[in-house]
C-alpha cells in the first residue's frame, strides 16, 4: 500500500544504525552499553569487565537464532549491540564455506563464493536493521593506503573484508570513528563524526560535531541538546 504521509525523522538516538569502530579496549563495548536497554550480541569474549545482558553468537547459526527470538518480541531491550561485527563476518563466511563444502570463497567459479556470503551477511543485517529497535555495530580499525596520482594517502576503516565494509558502512546512519589524540591537556580519547580522506565517518542526522569526547554522555548531549540526566 502506498503512503499517503511522509515519514517523520526518527526522534531517538537509539532508533538509529550506528557503527562504531576504533582499535582495540579504547571503550567501544563501554560506550555502547551505555545506550537505551542494550542486549549485546557478543562474538568475542570482550565483555568480561562490563555488567550487561548478553548472548553468545560464536556461530552464524546462534546470530540467526538469537535475531529470531529478539523479532518475536515480549522482551525489554530496545538496542541491539553486534560486538564485533568483524567477527559476526567471518562467522557468516565459515557458514556459507561449511553449507557449500568449499574451503575457500574462490573455490566457487566466478566469484560465486564471494556473492553467497555477501549476500547472507547483507540479508541477515538488513532483517535486523529493520526490527523496531536501535543497532549498534561495534568493529576494531585498521589503516589502509589509498594511492592517488598525486599521493598515497593512508585512511582508518573498521576491519571488515572490503565488501563487507561497505555493506556495513551503507547501511549506517552514523559512523564514529574512536581514536586517542594528544592534546595540550594530554592524550584523550575521542569520536569523529565527519568524513575525511583519512577515516571513514559520517552522521545523516547533522546534529553532530565533527569531534566528541569519547564518552556516551557527550554523544547524547550533542544529539538532543541536553544533559542525560535531564
Amino acid at each position: 500500500m502506498l503512503p499517503k504521509e511522509k515519514t517523520a525523522p526518527k526522534e531517538r538516538l537509539d532508533d538509529y544504525i550506528i557503527l562504531l569502530y576504533g582499535p582495540p579496549k579504547i571503550g567501544k563495548s563501554t560506550l555502547a552499553s551505555q545506550f537505551d536497554k542494550p542486549l549485546f550480541l557478543a562474538t568475542e569474549a570482550g565483555l568480561n569487565a562490563l555488567e550487561v545482558y548478553q548472548v553468545p553468537v560464536a556461530t552464524w547459526d546462534k546470530f540467526l537464532a538469537a535475531c529470531k527470538e529478539i523479532a518475536a518480541g515480549g522482551h525489554d531491550f530496545k538496542t541491539i549491540i553486534v560486538d564485533t561485527v568483524d567477527n559476526l563476518f567471518k562467522a557468516c563466511s565459515e557458514h556459507v564455506r561449511k553449507k557449500n563444502d568449499i574451503q575457500h570463497e574462490s573455490d566457487l567459479d566466478w566469484g560465486k563464493g564471494w556473492q553467497l556470503v555477501r549476500d547472507e551477511f547483507s540479508r541477515a543485517l538488513t532483517k535486523l536493521s529493520l526490527l523496531p529497535y536501535g543497532l549498534v555495530m561495534i568493529s576494531h580499525s585498521e589503516f589502509i593506503e589509498i594511492k592517488t596520482r598525486t599521493a598515497t594517502i593512508t585512511k582508518a576503516v573498521p576491519t571488515l573484508q572490503r565488501s563487507a565494509r561497505e555493506i556495513v558502512v551503507k547501511m549506517s546512519d552514523i559512523i564514529l570513528y574512536a581514536e586517542s589524540t594528544v592534546t595540550d591537556k594530554g592524550e584523550v580519547r575521542i569520536m569523529r563524526t565527519k568524513p575525511s580522506e583519512n577515516w571513514e565517518a559520517g552522521d545523516r542526522t547533522t546534529r553532530l560535531p565533527a569531534v566528541l569526547p569519547l564518552k556516551y554522555g557527550a554523544l547524547y548531549k550533542a544529539f538532543y541538546g541536553k544533559e542525560v540526566d535531564e
